[in-house]
């Protein structure tokens, strides 16, 4: 096992492609040792080179939606009123702040989602 921090493409695909062969390896074995080693440096290297960024609000809002299956009436009874979900999906509006706190307490949607710019 000859393994290093991850610095260049190639070496990302190689580690994926021993990650493939490794990976249901035991857990107390030398290989499985090895899997968990390349998983640690795959996810590194990934979070340097091809970051996610975080959803806009809105986007948050229906992604937590669909996840519930929760309907626009239902999303209402959290944020205020039926118009206040349109004109916030619209983007005619902003969250207040009270939305905000409904939308994370009732609906656990991470306030960092919640507060960010859109």
């Amino acid at each position: 096992m000859n393994i290093k921090v991850l610095k260049s493409e190639k070496e990302y695909t190689k580690a994926l492609k021993r990650l493939e062969k490794v990976f249901h390896a035991p857990i107390d074995s030398i290989e499985g040792d090895e899997a968990d080693l390349l998983s640690i440096l795959i996810e590194k290297y990934e979070d340097e080179h091809y970051p996610i960024d975080a959803p806009d609000p809105i986007e948050a809002i229906r992604f937590r939606m669909e996840q519930m299956d929760m309907t626009k009436k239902e999303l209402a009874e959290i944020i205020g009123y039926k118009s206040r979900v349109s004109e916030i999906f619209s983007r005619k509006r902003k969250l207040t702040l009270k939305m905000i706190r409904n939308l994370h307490d009732k609906m656990k949607i991470p306030y960092e989602s919640l507060i960010s710019d859109y």
